[in-house]
């Protein structure tokens, strides 16, 4: 495919996705499109299925491009397909989850917590339930590195300054798309999800400076 052909293949799912954003993508890495002899891009259908997988995980995880980056590594050195979007995976398996809407119940049979974790989780600010104490599926992402960090030494109480941290990230990202939200929502939002790549990217190279320093 032409990059033109693959931005109307995905616009569907991705309204706001552009020419521009593609090759964003393709310069930090995350697809690899073939170069014909006139110099002209060429979109294997894994490359759209990469770029589909790593759209879902912005959009739907906010995950940063070197996680999504890692994560596509450890599929190309399996051999495997990228996976589907985590709904799809709940639903796929028999779970009871439908559409993406998580009660506390779900959240424990799917993710190995205790009802307790989920509890203080919800408690500290870290998950958030909606007015229907239903959560979405980015829940599911969330408790798992909560866990994982739990494992490591960090105790679940503790992510609250995490969780702090990542809000007033969140504000700056706000106030520097908000003239882009103002004209479009779709462009609002993805200018929002790249800038957020951007920002964790950038705080993750700062955290591991700083845990550095502490050798």
């Amino acid at each position: 495919m032409k990059i033109g052909e693959v931005v109307a293949h995905l616009r569907g799912e991705f309204p706001a996705l552009s020419v521009s954003k593609v090759r964003y993508l393709e310069a930090e890495g995350l697809i690899h499109p073939h170069r014909v002899g006139n110099g002209y891009r060429r979109y294997s259908t894994a490359d759209v299925e990469r770029l589909r997988y790593t759209l879902t995980a912005q959009r739907d995880e906010y995950l940063p491009l070197s996680v999504i980056r890692e994560r596509l590594a450890e599929l190309d050195s399996s051999e495997q397909a990228p996976p589907p979007a985590p709904v799809a995976r709940v639903v796929a398996s028999g779970g009871h989850a439908v559409g993406g809407a998580f009660d506390a119940a779900d959240l424990v049979h799917h993710s190995g917590a205790s009802l307790e974790q989920v509890e203080e989780l919800v408690a500290i600010g870290v998950i958030t339930p909606d007015a229907h104490g239903h959560f979405d599926a980015r829940a599911l992402t969330t408790i798992a590195l909560a866990l994982k960090a739990s494992r490591l030494g960090i105790p679940l109480r503790n992510l609250r300054a995490v969780r702090s941290a990542a809000e007033r990230e969140a504000d700056a990202i706000e106030l520097a798309t908000q003239h882009k939200r103002n004209r479009s929502t779709t462009a609002g939002e993805d200018a929002a999800a790249e800038l957020a790549g951007v920002v964790a990217d950038l705080h993750a190279s700062l955290l591991r400076n700083a845990v550095a320093t502490l050798r």
